[in-house]
């Protein structure tokens, strides 16, 4: 079990051809600069493969099934000309790697940055990311996370359309220009993550069913039915994604992916897709000597994700935490549509600052039932928090950011919560400066039913904005204005506030590293919330010091008597006036008394 599939360029112009497609009856490859089509001998598993001589890389080629039909690889590592078209050989020796030193971080060492390719930069590729380095570097992060880049119909699209799960886009700038981008973000010291889809693939492009039973009727994903992982023959298609994650990491020096939305993988078998796939790295870990993490994406709160193996686990090393958004997203804007209205409660921040979870057991009247499960035991960098992502952004109808939606003081009061907190933090590009552009949801399918389709399953998802909001303009996600409206204005330095968040984003990264707010990963750390006054107060210490901090969400400022002004030390204040705010430190402490303005945060140590 388990053949190295796809084209393998071994080198001196000879190419393993192997694919899996136990049904067929024959099966050729079709190279297109000589028009030849040489037969592939098929096995007891039913993989059909061939070493082929006088095939250089770069070559075009399709499979032929039963002396029909045309198809491309489905484990394809190039499509140069779009889904419908030739798959490409790739020689991967023709880079040569400068990152054998590298060995990879631990994700309790990460402070993660998501990126979507096409609209970082006005170029819109790979390697158009290295030119923006140093602001990440001056920013303080250490880890890219990019949004999927397996190739997709189009020259623009999220990437969660994709349908060659081996082939990094072209349109991006391909192979050459991906390990170009993970050679230099590892010699500047950046991991760099991948988001990688496994719950289902986009429709446009989609042949992978021509080949054999990729897909089950057992089970239905919000995109159809599910990917086979525990169905008849399931134990090929369980090797086709897991060869696929071992190549990111192995063949291309990704140090760690990122699952989207695993809770629609459904595997009822004895061993779950995630824990073989989370044993397999384990051993890529032993055979490299380097460090990988895999993090899940799941609105399960199951902690069986994150637990060692010993447990009953799947040993992932950590999940996104959408509680922790909702939590404080509700606060900050006041919105409570659809599953918002489980969330906006102060005691329920207060909770997700200690544990990440707040739906741990407990009863969603959302969902109408009990969700989650307790995250007691579990270490703060099992969790990864954000206050915007792609999601949380782009799947708003119009795509406002966090800028657009609250005052610039909230925005700090928002930064200041995630990056206190003890859990793993991520940013969304363009977060730190407070970009205003919207992220909207875009395509470039060419099938004019498939963007019709995709055009009116968005109006009708958002029925009930229109009819509160009639004056909305809907964003046509298959115009490439929605796109171009989409990419980042890096002209931010001009704007004072622009420029003064992006300081307060460095400070506050600066201190999480200096460890400024590690005492409040204690598990003993006391979080208490007020209400009707919309204060958090966090508080932690050990025998050496203490530090607090005062989160205040409400309208008016908030004072409470401190006894020893002189033993204290301000870490940050977020109504500093160097952040824009209106107040100097010393302002704040006065007469026995700490004052934390409206909408502002003051976290001190004693």
């Amino acid at each position: 079990m388990g053949k190295k599939i796809g084209a393998v360029y071994i080198g001196h112009k000879k190419v393993e051809f192997c694919v899996w497609a136990p049904f067929a009856k024959s099966l050729e490859v079709v190279l297109k600069n000589t028009q030849k089509a040489i037969a592939l001998t098929k096995d007891d598993q039913g993989y059909w493969s061939k070493s082929i001589n006088d095939v250089e890389s770069g070559t075009l080629y399709k499979y032929r099934l039963n002396e029909q039909d045309e198809f491309p690889d489905p484990a394809s590592l190039s499509q140069p000309e779009g889904v419908n078209s030739w798959s490409r050989v790739v020689d991967h020796s023709a880079h040569s790697w400068k990152d054998n030193s590298w060995k990879g971080r631990e994700l309790s060492d990460m402070y993660i940055y998501e990126v979507h390719v096409g609209t970082f930069t006005s170029a819109g590729t790979f390697e158009a990311i290295i030119d923006k380095l140093d602001h990440l570097e001056e920013l303080g992060i250490n880890t890219i996370e990019l949004m999927p880049i397996s190739q997709f119909p189009g020259k623009r699209n999220w990437g969660y359309d994709g349908v060659y799960p081996y082939a990094a886009q072209d349109s991006y700038g391909g192979v050459s220009g991906l390990k170009k981008l993970i050679d230099a973000c590892h010699d500047r010291g950046f991991s760099i993550l991948l988001d990688v889809v496994y719950n289902h693939l986009g429709p446009e492009g989609n042949y992978i069913s021509q080949y054999g039973p990729y897909f089950t009727d057992k089970y239905h994903t919000p995109w159809g039915s599910a990917i086979n992982f525990d169905d008849e023959y399931s134990d090929f298609v369980r090797h086709h994604f897991i060869q696929n994650a071992l190549m990111w990491l192995e063949d291309f020096h990704f140090d760690g992916l990122r699952l989207d939305a695993v809770h629609e993988i459904i595997d009822r078998g004895a061993k779950h897709f995630l824990k073989e796939l989370s044993e397999k790295t384990d051993e890529l870990e032993a055979k490299t000597g380097k460090k990988y993490v895999l993090i899940a994406e799941s609105d399960l709160n199951d902690t069986k994700l994150i637990k060692d193996y010993s447990e009953g686990g799947f040993g992932l090393e950590g999940q996104w935490v959408d509680d922790f958004h909702h939590s404080l997203h509700t606060i900050l804007t006041g919105e409570d549509a659809g599953y918002y209205v489980d969330f906006g409660k102060m005691e329920y921040l207060a909770k997700a600052f200690k544990q990440a979870f707040i739906y741990d057991g407990i009863y969603s009247s959302f969902r109408k039932r009990t969700v989650g499960n307790d995250p007691q035991g579990m270490t703060p960098s099992n969790f990864v928090i954000c206050i915007q992502n792609h999601d949380q952004v782009g799947n708003r109808l119009l795509g406002e950011r966090m800028a657009e939606l609250v005052s610039f003081e909230k925005q700090k009061l928002a930064a200041a919560t995630i990056l206190s907190a003890p859990f793993v933090p991520m940013l969304f590009m363009g977060e730190e400066f407070g970009e205003k552009n919207r992220f909207q949801y875009f395509i470039s399918h060419n099938d004019p039913d498939l963007v019709k389709a995709v055009q009116e399953g968005r109006k009708k998802e958002f029925e009930y904005f229109f009819h509160s909001h009639s004056d909305a303009v809907f964003p046509d996600p298959q115009a490439e204005e929605t796109f171009k409206n989409s990419k980042l204005n890096w002209d931010f330095k001009q704007e004072e506030q622009k420029s003064q968040i992006l300081g307060f984003y460095k400070e506050l990264l600066k201190l999480k590293k200096q460890g400024a707010f590690d005492l409040f990963k204690d598990q003993n750390v006391n979080a208490e919330a007020d209400e009707e006054k919309k204060i958090l107060i966090v508080s932690a210490g050990d025998d050496n010091s203490a530090i607090t901090g005062i989160y205040n969400f409400g309208s008016s400022s908030y004072s409470e008597e401190i006894s020893d002004k002189d033993n204290l030390q301000v870490l940050i204040s977020s109504a500093d006036k160097k952040w824009g705010g209106e107040k100097e430190v010393e302002d704040l402490l006065n007469s026995g008394k700490i004052t934390v303005p409206a909408e502002a945060v003051l976290i001190f140590r004693s």
